[in-house]
């Protein structure tokens, strides 16, 4: 959808409006700050691929935050209090902003979840069908051995 949108106003104008010779938005001949371009339009948020990188940032943040850390959450992973986030940090994101939540969710897998999956049924039935997969050798010698009997 996102893609599409990008691709809609990119349609729209003729690429000369859009874009100068060397790459740069043509609106930054303006003396606007990127921000107060982005304000004043989503189509210059758009055009900017730096208002892009912050706009979906903002929106992938939020949508990690309210599905996972929020109080509530649809489905709320298990951290400890101090590492909780504030939705406040929503409003600056920035790429190492869950960091410290993964880490922490990490070796909560590391050293709990994936020990008892390597004890689960799920992990031991899929373990003995690769093993009965490796053993068809022995199933063709007593094939072949049978239909030798019977052939005889």
């Amino acid at each position: 959808m996102f893609t599409r949108a990008v691709s809609r106003l990119s349609r729209k104008r003729p690429p000369s409006d859009i874009h100068d010779g060397d790459g740069s938005s043509s609106s930054s001949h303006q003396g606007l700050k990127s921000t107060a371009k982005w304000a004043t339009s989503l189509e210059n948020l758009l055009e900017d691929p730096e208002g892009v990188k912050r706009f979906r940032m903002q929106e992938k943040a939020k949508e990690i935050y309210m599905t996972f850390l929020s109080n509530k959450a649809s489905s709320q992973v298990n951290v400890e209090g101090q590492s909780r986030l504030s939705e406040k940090i929503l409003e600056e994101p920035h790429p190492l902003m869950f960091q410290k939540l993964q880490d922490q969710i990490f070796n909560l897998m590391k050293y709990d979840s994936y020990s008892r999956f390597l004890k689960s049924d799920l992990f031991l039935k899929h373990k003995r069908t690769e093993e009965e997969e490796e053993d068809p050798p022995d199933a063709q010698t007593a094939a072949k051995r049978a239909s030798r009997i019977y052939n005889t």
